[in-house]
């Protein structure tokens, strides 16, 4: 099949204003964002749809070269505010993680987490609506973001089948697809994922994904608000999380010391 043999997915949290350096790990600043995602434009990259990126997967639709998938965890308010815009502008489609039971709630799961205390607004049903006609979808990131390695199966299966069907009647359709709470996975939880339902799920595991990737292990990017455009495209470049000059430089040492048979 013609295209590209290898997508990179970018995963993003809370777009909006960063207090402290904690939250600008998670949250990017709105005129960041729009750099990020031109930048990418002008390299002629292009953000393709979750459906897109899946068919692909299975062999059954090839993509240009440049293309990537998006995704937000959490579903903050800010993607609607700030991001949203941004890729209406662009015409390119996104993917929201939604965490089903806090819907127009707040993310207080990091209530203990942030150094401060503070919590931030997640979207309400009007914002997902007005974003489904933007070309985002939607689907789970569990009903309370827990860390699911922790669960019992009851536990596992109230989080992973019950955001599932929130979701769905929520939205009117199926909900297929899970990112899982903190990238925390295991081989119990992605059974009890597949018994929820679920077609695939999103880790947070760096690298490209490949026509052969586990469907329940898609490899992610992760993208901070710390991270300049120049980064977010070594990242991509190198399928890395580590943006910097050092992972440039390792990259091609490697390659050198490869081909002169060298172990490094």
């Amino acid at each position: 099949m013609e295209g590209t043999k290898r997508i990179p997915v970018l995963m993003y949290h809370r777009a909006g204003t960063a207090h402290n350096n904690w939250e600008s790990r998670y949250c990017i600043a709105p005129d960041q964002f729009a750099k990020h995602m031109h930048r990418l434009a002008a390299q002629n990259m292009r953000a393709c749809s979750l459906a897109d990126f899946f068919a692909w997967i299975r062999g059954e639709k090839g993509l240009p070269d440049g293309s990537f998938l998006l995704t937000f965890d959490d579903g903050f308010l800010g993607v609607y505010e700030h991001a949203a815009p941004v890729l209406h502008e662009l015409g390119w489609p996104a993917t929201v993680f939604l965490v089903s039971k806090l819907i127009d709630g707040r993310d207080v799961w990091c209530k203990n987490e942030y150094p401060n205390g503070v919590t931030y607004p997640l979207l309400a049903m009007k914002h997902i609506d007005a974003m489904r006609h933007m070309g985002f979808s939607f689907h789970s990131h569990t009903r309370q973001h827990p860390d699911l390695t922790d669960l019992s199966d009851d536990e596992l299966v109230n989080e992973l089948a019950g955001s599932r069907q929130d979701l769905k009647d929520l939205l009117g359709e199926e909900v297929r697809y899970l990112a899982y709470p903190y990238g925390k996975y295991n081989d119990h939880v992605i059974n009890a994922a597949r018994t929820a339902g679920y077609e695939a799920a999103f880790s947070t595991q760096p690298g490209f994904n490949r026509h052969d990737i586990d469907p329940f292990r898609i490899r992610r990017l992760d993208i901070s608000g710390t991270d300049s455009p120049d980064m977010l495209t070594r990242k991509i470049h190198y399928g890395s999380n580590d943006g910097s000059w050092r992972q440039t430089v390792k990259y091609y040492k490697g390659r050198v010391a490869d081909r002169l048979g060298i172990k490094l």
